[in-house]
């Protein structure tokens, strides 16, 4: 058996061991901790009993012993049995049950053998008719559209009828956000982030493998070629959007492809980008002490949690070992793994409305479409200007200044002389071309900006045209870096600079208007590092129009970034190098008498 196909199994099944010392009595729920999500404890309960079967299944469908299969058997039993005492319940409209009810179908349609053969006759038809139940409920219109798809995937496998023409709906409706080039938006919106790949393809494939279909796969072919640019050399994916508590479930597209038997890379590459981007996670601080995965992205930091999630959430993670389900001998399992190939230095992606970045092994995605303001956070989730496979991004830890707010990559402005800030929330009129991203952004309705962000490795150059009605503080900020381990810093006009084992992150004003300053950002802000430091300019603004200009330096701390440090770009994108840094012409929109403070 390959090593890297033994070692998987191991995690998979160490990842699911602390969850068995958690299930009740009946084995029907799985009680994980306090459950702080808008869905009900029961949901919640669900939720953590059946997303471990995302790893079972495969493990399973490999011909692997399958660790504490009973429970889970049981469990299907019991929570499905209305006159059981752990019954589930029926689900209705837009229910999380739902969701959950895709992962136990999923191990239907994966090993009957193993979740239906050995049940009795009556609890077979209680299982089927609860997952029945699930099929003409009303979805979110999203990606959630497939997981009725996946339940009848179950039914199928286990010879259940039910009424197709529910299936062939949510496929048509999911037929709408396809844009092409490989890519799909999350439903009716603006968001094309990390639920593409382990959602819209991920489920696509499942469907063509298990159908024996060919409906998705090439648009997953397409799309590989796209999404690789998300991974650095060192395995690391851009932490970006919603949902990051899911973690490794970022490279389980890479697991889809073989399962699916979608070629359109070298095995041995395919397989590097999902052995990378896991052992990259080995050794990071994301479970407790009990051995439990925790709400967090690289270490446990619930403020990053979503609505949505609960307890069991995190365990979604386990679609990246889809690939258990293939047999030793298949071609991805015996492939040796291979670097990733020189890719570009630049990956343009209109669809995303990004840029790609790659330099010293590390990819920066610079940001300029997207946007979810219902999430929590979804301005720092979506809309800052930068995020990194290095310095991550960060969170607001309060209201109050610069240190509470840390507003890493962010253009930052207050009307209160710096008490309250606020920044980029929802990009409008996107445009990307090869080297630029380019949107308009209101902060209030009488202030207007327009955002150029071009690529420049290792640099990336901000330009902003800002056209305000009232006076304004500013302070841009580059990327926030892990201060833990001591820092070295250097501030004056015109420039802010840290450096410190982690990396080297700075910026310089390109105009030299603005004071450079290093911020402490309050501890638990940064997605990866517990407490960073983050280079700032500042300086304030009349009414009228202004230009402020910069360029901005991530990489890894040493010689080369000192060297780059000393050598900045001095250009803008052409559509602002000619305009001068302040003009004094009016602000568009409707002149104000708000007071400060006040929208």
């Amino acid at each position: 058996m390959d090593d890297a196909r033994t070692e998987l199994a191991a995690q998979a099944a160490e990842l699911i061991r602390p969850v068995v010392s958690c299930f009740s009595p009946g084995r029907a729920r799985v009680r994980l901790g306090v459950n702080t999500a808008i869905h009900d404890d029961t949901a919640a309960e669900l939720e953590a009993f059946a997303r471990p079967l995302w790893g079972l299944a495969p493990l399973a469908a490999g011909g692997a012993a399958v660790p504490h299969a009973r429970s889970w058997l049981q469990g299907l039993a019991h929570g499905s049995d209305p006159a059981h005492p752990e019954y589930w319940g029926e689900p209705v409209d837009r229910d999380q049950r739902i969701v959950e009810m895709a992962a136990i179908g999923f191990a239907l349609a994966l090993a009957p053998e193993v979740w239906w053969d050995p049940l009795s006759g009556p609890e077979r038809d209680r299982l089927a008719r609860w997952l029945l139940s699930a099929l003409p409920r009303e979805t979110s219109d999203n990606n959630w559209l497939f997981f009725p798809v996946l339940v009848g995937l179950g039914l199928d496998r286990v010879g259940v009828a039910y009424d197709r023409s529910l299936i062939s709906a949510r496929l048509d409706r999911l037929e709408t956000f396809w844009l092409g080039d490989g890519w799909y938006a999350d439903g009716p919106t603006e968001r094309r982030d990390y639920y593409v790949p382990w959602a819209m393809h991920f489920y696509g494939l499942l469907y063509d493998t298990l159908t024996d279909g060919d409906r998705f796969k090439d648009r997953a072919a397409r799309f590989a070629g796209h999404f690789r640019n998300w991974f650095a050399d060192d395995g690391a994916a851009v932490p970006y959007g919603r949902s990051l508590t899911y973690r490794w479930a970022q490279a389980a597209f890479w697991g889809a492809l073989p399962f699916a038997g979608v070629d359109v890379l070298p095995w041995g590459e395919v397989k590097g980008y999902l052995l990378r981007h896991l052992r990259w996670w080995q050794g990071r601080p994301v479970t407790g002490p009990d051995g439990l995965l925790s709400i967090g992205y690289g270490y446990p930091q619930p403020s990053l949690a979503e609505q949505y999630n609960a307890p069991g959430s995190p365990y979604w993670s386990l679609k990246a070992y889809l690939p258990l389900a293939l047999p030793a001998r298949h071609a991805f399992w015996t492939a040796k793994e291979e670097p990733a190939p020189a890719l570009d230095a630049v990956s343009a992606q209109p669809h995303a409305g990004a840029l790609l970045m790659r330099t010293h092994g590390d990819v920066t995605l610079l940001a300029g479409r997207q946007h979810h303001p219902w999430v929590r956070h979804g301005a720092e989730k979506y809309a800052k200007f930068a995020y990194s496979t290095r310095f991550g991004f960060s969170l607001p830890n309060g209201t109050l200044g610069l240190e509470q707010g840390a507003h890493d990559s962010m253009l930052a402005l207050s009307d209160d002389g710096g008490a309250h800030y606020r920044v980029r929330e929802e990009p409008a009129d996107p445009h990307v071309t090869a080297d630029t991203v380019r949107s308009t952004w209101s902060p209030w309705p009488d202030v207007e900006i327009t955002t150029w962000l071009t690529a420049a490795a290792p640099w990336h150059v901000r330009a902003h045209r800002i056209r305000t009605a009232r006076a304004l503080h500013t302070a841009e900020a580059g990327f926030a870096v892990d201060r833990d381990a001591g820092t070295d810093r250097e501030t004056g006009p015109g420039h802010a600079r840290v450096s410190a084992p982690a990396g080297l992150t700075g910026l310089r004003d390109l105009d030299g208007r603005r004071e450079g300053d290093v911020v402490d950002c309050l501890p638990g802000t940064n997605v990866l590092a517990r407490r960073t430091a983050l280079p700032v300019l500042s300086g304030p603004l009349p009414p009228g129009e202004h230009w402020l200009r910069c360029a901005v330096l991530g990489a890894p701390a040493g010689h080369e970034a000192e060297t780059a440090w000393r050598d900045p770009p001095t250009t803008c994108h052409p559509a602002t190098t000619a305009a001068p840094a302040t003009a004094a012409a009016p602000a568009t929109g409707p002149p104000t008498a708000a007071r400060p403070g006040t929208p």
